[in-house]
C-alpha cells in the first residue's frame, strides 16, 4: 500500500498503481494522455479504469513522500527540480482540454498566457534517484494558472517559506538556509531573467491554495475536509501570515 489514507487509499500492484477517482478525473486524464502524446517521460501514464472504479497509473520507482525533502537541500537536487518544472511547462503548452470535468474546485478555462499548472508541485511529488527527479505523482490538483503559480507553490516549500525550526526539525536542513540565495537559484535554474515580484507570487499562490482547500472542504472533498476538522487549514494561514512578515528574509 503506497497510501492508506482512509479517504485516499493509494496501491501498488505490480508495476501499476491504482488511485480512486475524482469529478474532475477526466481532465487529468487528458492532461496525461497530452504529455504521453508528446513524448514528455516524467509523468505516469494512464492505463485505464480497473475493475473497482481505480484509474490504473504506471509505477515509477524511486523515492518520494517524507523521503523527498532531503533531495532538495543541497544545490543539485534545487536546480534539477526547478528545470524539471520548466521542461513539464513547455511539454504542457499549448495543451487545450476538451474534457467538461473541469478542475478541482474551479471552474475557468485556460485564459491567454496561462498553461495547466501542476498545482501541486512540491519535492514530495516528485520521484527521486539520487538527487535527480525522475517523475512527477499526483495530478489531481492541476489547474489553468499562469506558469509562475508553479514556480511560486515550489518556492514556499524549497526556499522555503518557513521558520528555522521547521527547516531543521522537518525539513532536513543542517543550519538555517540562505532563503534569499535559494529562491534565486531556484529562478535561475528555471529560467526567470529577474525576481523581482516573486515573492508576493509565493504569498499569492499561498492565499490561493487557501481558498481552494476551504471551497474543496465546504465541499465535503477529501482530505481537505479532513483538514478543516482538524484545524491544518487554519495552520496554513498562520503560514501565510508568517510570510507576509519575513518577506526580508527572500528579498
Amino acid at each position: 500500500m503506497l497510501q492508506d489514507d482512509p479517504h485516499r487509499r493509494v496501491e501498488r500492484i505490480g508495476d501499476t498503481v491504482r488511485r480512486p477517482l475524482h469529478p474532475w478525473s477526466a481532465t487529468i486524464h487528458e492532461l496525461l494522455w497530452h504529455l504521453e502524446s508528446v513524448g514528455f517521460p516524467y509523468a505516469p501514464r494512464l492505463l485505464g479504469v480497473d475493475a473497482e472504479g481505480r484509474e490504473v497509473l504506471t509505477y515509477i520507482d524511486g523515492e518520494s513522500g517524507g523521503a523527498a525533502w532531503a533531495k532538495v537541500v543541497d544545490d543539485a537536487g534545487l536546480v534539477a527540480m526547478a528545470r524539471l518544472l520548466r521542461d513539464y511547462h513547455e511539454a504542457v503548452r499549448g495543451f487545450r482540454p476538451t474534457a467538461e470535468a473541469g478542475w478541482a474546485a474551479y471552474t475557468g478555462t485556460l485564459d491567454a498566457g496561462e498553461v495547466v499548472c501542476h498545482g501541486d508541485f512540491g519535492p514530495w511529488n516528485l520521484v527521486w534517484r539520487g538527487t535527480q527527479p525522475v517523475g512527477i505523482l499526483d495530478w489531481d490538483y492541476a489547474w489553468p494558472a499562469r506558469p509562475i503559480h508553479d514556480v511560486a507553490y515550489a518556492l514556499e516549500y524549497v526556499a522555503p517559506f518557513r521558520d528555522d525550526g521547521v527547516c531543521i526539525g522537518w525539513l532536513r536542513y543542517p543550519a538555517p538556509p540562505d532563503r534569499r540565495r535559494r529562491l534565486e537559484r531556484f529562478a535561475d535554474a528555471y529560467g526567470l531573467t529577474t525576481t523581482t515580484g516573486l515573492v508576493d507570487e509565493v504569498i499569492g499562490q499561498q492565499q490561493q491554495v487557501w481558498r481552494r482547500a476551504r471551497q474543496l472542504a465546504a465541499e465535503g472533498r477529501q482530505p481537505q475536509a479532513a483538514w478543516e476538522e482538524a484545524g491544518v487549514l487554519d495552520e496554513v494561514a498562520e503560514r501565510i501570515r508568517w510570510s507576509r512578515a519575513h518577506r526580508h528574509l527572500f528579498e
